[in-house]
């Protein structure tokens, strides 16, 4: 069973010595498909857009992160909505591009703690090594997309559709308590 959007409340789900597991504030989030100069979306965004897969760039509280050769998924903070939309909407009749509001979609966890990087081993084959302080990668855990977020060694954001939460938190919370007995 899943549970409604409203009861991803922010903050610490499971913990143990070993790693927490939280859901990130909510925010703003689009997915942008763009060709060609991409200087007056960048100058609509306020940010530059990363041309390599897993880079990110942020300004202020904005940031993104790039997914593939033309495209980027954008986290901006939920009041920056509407300028977001309108600014790019600006910029379309010059330069065509697909803005599109997922912020409904998706919930972020955070995943942090001595073996957070360990912790996502449970469920994600890829290896984590490869993916630098910084950056970020579309990628599978337990079968569903994923993307995740590198903020620090062992702090990661996870970003999954609200309909594959519950199922992937189960994941986390069980690790979070295996790997939270292994250090007793």
């Amino acid at each position: 069973m899943t549970a409604p959007i409203s009861s991803f409340m922010p903050g610490v789900l499971t913990a143990s010595a070993a790693a927490r597991v939280g859901f990130a504030h909510r925010c703003a989030r689009f997915s942008l498909r763009a060709r060609g100069d991409l200087a007056p979306l960048e100058a609509a965004l306020g940010l530059s857009l990363p041309d390599r897969i897993g880079q990110r760039t942020s300004a202020g509280e904005r940031e993104v992160l790039c997914l593939g050769p033309d495209e980027w998924v954008l986290h901006a903070p939920e009041s920056d909505a509407t300028a977001i939309t309108a600014a790019c909407a600006g910029v379309y009749a010059d330069h065509p591009h697909s803005l599109v509001d997922i912020s409904g979609r998706e919930v972020s966890f955070v995943i942090d703690g001595p073996r957070g990087a360990e912790l996502l081993t449970l469920g994600c084959a890829r290896d984590l090594d490869t993916i630098a302080v910084g950056e970020g990668r579309r990628t599978l855990f337990d079968g569903a997309t994923v993307i995740l977020w590198r903020d620090a060694d062992n702090n990661f954001r996870l970003d999954c559709w609200t309909s594959f939460a519950t199922h992937l938190f189960h994941l986390l919370d069980t690790g979070v308590r295996e790997l939270g007995a292994e250090n007793h």
